[in-house]
């Protein structure tokens, strides 16, 4: 359950007001005038909290949970105890998602400029943006309204940043046009010098990176996430799109709407990702390449081919993903019948 001094509470709502949060159903007869303080797992919600149930491994946790109502498939609903109030739907997950927003909104920013921070003349700040201490915003930067700029973050000459979006502490953008409602949290680096160089039989020549970083509306860029500028052409994160903390994402790279980008990953220069790709944790895309619509790739997988629309791979080198499965199943046989009968943990028997 949330920690109240971390997250703060927007009061009790009523089961009437949770429906219509959620668009789950609830029981016939049920009292709608009841009250619930708040969300928690099931293992640790009591009677005055709501919980989800969204994966069957879990169905132990149910018929043990105190909570006094789940969120959960119609097909699950007979599993509830009886001291818990089935809440139909068929998305827990997400219906869980946006009831837990409404009891612990994200607080907003205080408007304003802190004493410490330095905010160039020239730059344009929208109405109601705050800008935290130690903060940098340097000359012709627009920042729309109702942002908020973290400390120590630091906002490069001429960089847009949409109505709506937030900028997390030590954060630093420069050579980017951003969209609205976007989060980009600590630590990021977006619109750096991209990694390109020519070679020459005594070293290397550095290539003007003379492109920017265009981020579409509604994106989320996770901590520490590197985002390159371009070279000649421009990279590019389409609108709705998510990416994780601790992911790379070179010069000149184009990712389509609503993708999922998990961390550890890494995308070299001048790939295309089209719209909602995913790619899991630890993934490495080399450059040049053209990733299909909804294309998907496992955790750590080496993608050095094209992926078609539709293309699921895993490996590396990345290869479709039911041969990926038929080798691992191949390996697995092979080293039981060359160190005799092992466990699944690697352990003798």
């Amino acid at each position: 359950m949330a920690d109240r001094r971390f997250h703060p509470w927007a009061g009790r709502l009523s089961l009437g007001r949770l429906i219509e949060i959620s668009g789950a159903a609830a029981p016939d007869g049920a009292d709608l005038a009841r009250e619930f303080d708040g969300v928690a797992s099931l293992s640790d919600a009591g009677p005055a909290h709501v919980s989800f149930l969204d994966n069957k491994r879990y169905l132990a946790e149910l018929a043990a949970t105190n909570a006094g109502a789940v969120l959960l498939h119609p097909a699950l609903a007979s599993r509830a105890p009886s001291r818990t109030l089935a809440l139909t739907t068929r998305a827990a997950y997400a219906a869980y998602a946006r009831i837990a927003a409404a009891f612990h909104p994200r607080p907003a920013a205080a408007p304003g400029i802190h004493p410490t921070a330095f905010v160039d003349p020239t730059a344009k700040l929208g109405d109601g943006t705050s800008v935290g201490p130690n903060a940098v915003i340097l000359a012709g930067a627009k920042i729309g309204a109702g942002c908020a700029i973290g400390p120590n973050a630091t906002i490069g000459e001429a960089v847009e940043l949409g109505d709506g979006s937030t900028v997390g502490a030590n954060a630093s953008i420069s050579h980017a046009v951003i969209g609205r409602q976007v989060a980009i949290y600590p630590g990021c680096r977006i619109g750096q010098d991209g990694f390109g160089f020519a070679i020459e039989p005594t070293g290397f020549v550095k290539v003007p990176q003379l492109g920017i970083v265009r981020i579409g509306d509604k994106c989320e860029i996770g901590a520490n996430t590197c985002i390159d500028r371009g070279s000649a052409s421009d990279t590019v994160i389409g609108p709705g799109t998510w990416i994780d903390n601790l992911v790379q994402i070179g010069h000149n790279v184009k990712i389509g709407k609503a993708s999922v980008i998990v961390s550890q990953v890494g995308i070299s220069g001048s790939t295309e990702l089209g719209d909602q790709v995913m790619v899991g944790g630890q993934g490495g895309i080399a450059g040049h390449l053209k990733i299909g619509d909804g294309a998907r790739v496992a955790a750590q997988a080496g993608v050095a081919r094209n992926i078609p629309a539709g293309g699921a791979v895993g490996g590396s080198p990345a290869v479709p993903i039911g041969e990926w499965r038929r080798q691992a199943a191949k390996l697995r046989q092979l080293v039981k019948r060359e160190t005799g009968d092992a466990s699944e943990d690697g352990r003798e028997e």
